[in-house]
């Protein structure tokens, strides 16, 4: 069996304040808070959502809050970092607003590509890149306007503590194609014309350690839910032990972890965000899953408050 996903479906972040967090990527970034909920392993905390108008697979960036944790450490194991895409010509409007909200940042290229690389409050390894594919987002927020806003992923670097066996698995079990090696990395793509390009960093780092400021996992896309089954199969026949289906509301989920050591998940594209409110409405209240509701008075009273809000700007 021959298989292909499209690209990524989200990346999950551990972090520490909840409104710190908010206000970096919703208030900073200008991205569309578009689901809070609570994670449903450990409800005593949030799991939040970002991404564009709609939380597009492609354009989601989630995160698990857990105020006084301990700081984690980004080595092999792990998305070393997360690049985001803005619309071609609009990386200057970048470099101006991390200036004015303080953000400090390096300039760089990889494959012909120019970058801006700076770090969230919590730690986590973050760049920007301007390119024209991929539809522009239609959200605006907090003074970034929709033709300069964030699109959704640009792609991910992994530090895997396998380098070569992580780059088989991208092309003989993910589908993606190797389209160049540069230095230290080597570029794959895969069929979407966002949250396409994958960066393996070749030389090993030291093993990372989970914690606040470092990716949980990345998730790539399954179109559906009989694509999902597939994929399911395909994983385990190509010798990897993987999970059952989970339920996670607003798309479905199965875990491996590869030989590198990063933890993969791949989910679905449906249901999405509105099944449980409004498009209007998404991000502004506390959603919970049916078997938690029963006890949400005690779940809000343990989480701290976290919304998004328009920032003034530091210079």
């Amino acid at each position: 069996m021959y298989m292909k996903t499209a690209g990524i479906h989200h990346v999950t972040a551990i972090v520490g304040d909840p409104q710190e967090n908010v206000d970096f990527y919703a208030g900073v970034l200008g991205q569309r808070l578009v689901k809070k909920t609570v994670n449903f392993d450990d409800p005593g905390t949030y799991h939040l959502y970002f991404g564009n108008e709609g939380g597009e697979p492609g354009t989601i960036m989630t995160f698990f809050p857990w105020p006084g944790a301990y700081p984690g450490r980004t080595g092999s194991g792990q998305v070393g970092v997360t690049s985001f895409v803005v619309p071609d010509g609009a990386l200057a409007f970048w470099e101006d607003r991390l200036k004015k909200f303080n953000v400090s940042f390096e300039k760089t290229s990889r494959f012909g590509e120019e970058y801006l690389q700076f770090i969230d409050p919590h730690g986590l390894n973050l760049e920007i890149v301007a390119r024209k594919d991929g539809k522009d987002s239609a959200w605006s927020f907090g003074g970034v306007p929709a033709d300069k806003a964030i699109k959704g992923f640009g792609g991910a670097t992994l530090f895997s503590a396998k380098p070569d066996k992580t780059a088989e698995l991208l092309e003989n079990v993910m589908g993606l194609e190797k389209i160049g090696e540069e230095g230290d990395y080597v570029r794959f793509q895969s069929t979407a014309d966002i949250g396409n390009v994958i960066d393996i960093k070749r030389s090993p780092e030291a093993p990372g350690m989970m914690g606040t400021g470092t990716v949980h996992h990345i998730a790539w896309r399954a179109s559906d839910y009989d694509d999902h089954e597939q994929w399911k199969h395909h994983v385990a026949q190509s010798g990897y032990g993987v999970t059952d289906v989970i339920d996670r509301q607003y798309f479905n989920a199965i875990y491996f972890r590869e030989e590198g050591n990063i933890l993969f998940e791949i989910a679905t594209d449906p249901p999405g965000f509105t099944r449980d409110e409004s498009f209007e409405e998404m991000g502004k209240n506390l959603l919970l899953p049916p078997w938690l509701e029963p006890h949400r008075q005690q779940i809000e009273e343990n989480l701290l408050p976290a919304q998004a809000r328009v920032l003034k700007e530091d210079k």
